[in-house]
């Protein structure tokens, strides 16, 4: 077992969204994004995840996957894009639906994490790029195997969980982040539905809301408040 250590790291308004497209002024979500990654720089990491949506929006610019017919059919067993890898970015994309112009992403190596419902040709796809992928549930994702994964086949020991809300839910339901990371923005947003830095999803069975410990809060510039906790774990005295 060799779980990576979890930082959920996020910005959030006071009232917890995290849509940015909700606040307004371009200038000011610049600014916060700004801090975002300046602050997610203070960690020492080999990895960072994000959810399909989220990377789709963010980061593979909307590119769709070329989907050739393999000549023959593909194994569900992992495929190493590049072993010499050393950064990467995780892709949480259960059903194979996002598309790349090359291996990498900020420099990152591309891990995506998917199930054995994906199809071959999106295997072949993923193939054909290098990039790496992993198998973590027939038809639904298993965190707790991808984790697990990810720190035995890839030289990951701290990856940093950075939303969407669904992805950061089903790792806080499960048990699986150790540490919160929290940029507090001085935005009260109210927009209904909007999503939160955790969400946990209704088909889930919902675990007991999760007690955590304050182990820093301190102001920035800009009346942004950055808030560090620490997770407490069933087996933690």
């Amino acid at each position: 077992m060799k779980k990576p250590y979890v930082i959920c790291h996020m910005m959030s308004t006071v009232d917890g969204r995290i849509i940015s497209a909700n606040w307004g002024d371009q200038q000011l979500i610049d600014t916060y994004s700004g801090f975002f990654e300046k602050y997610h720089d203070t960690f020492e990491s080999e990895a960072w995840m994000c959810g399909r949506v989220t990377m789709e929006r963010d980061f593979s610019g909307g590119v769709k996957p070329e989907l050739i017919t393999p000549e023959q059919p593909i194994s569900r067993i992992t495929f190493i894009g590049d072993k010499n890898a050393t950064s990467f970015a995780i892709a949480i994309d259960a059903h194979g639906k996002l598309g790349w112009d090359s291996n990498t992403t900020g420099g990152d190596h591309i891990v995506e994490v998917l199930t054995e419902k994906v199809s071959d040709e999106y295997l072949y796809y993923l193939q054909r790029k290098s990039i790496s992928y992993i198998f973590a549930g027939e038809k639904e994702l298993d965190f707790e195997l991808a984790l697990n994964q990810l720190g035995e086949l890839f030289p990951i020991k701290t990856l940093m969980a950075e939303g969407g809300g669904h992805l950061n839910g089903s790792l806080l339901n499960a048990g699986l982040i150790d540490e919160l990371s929290l940029l507090l923005l001085p935005i009260a947003d109210g927009t209904l539905k909007s999503l939160t830095t955790f969400e946990v999803s209704e088909f889930l069975q919902k675990s007991p809301a999760t007690l955590m410990q304050l182990q820093k809060a301190e102001q920035l510039e800009d009346d942004v408040i950055w808030l560090k906790y620490r997770f407490n774990k069933k087996d933690d005295k």
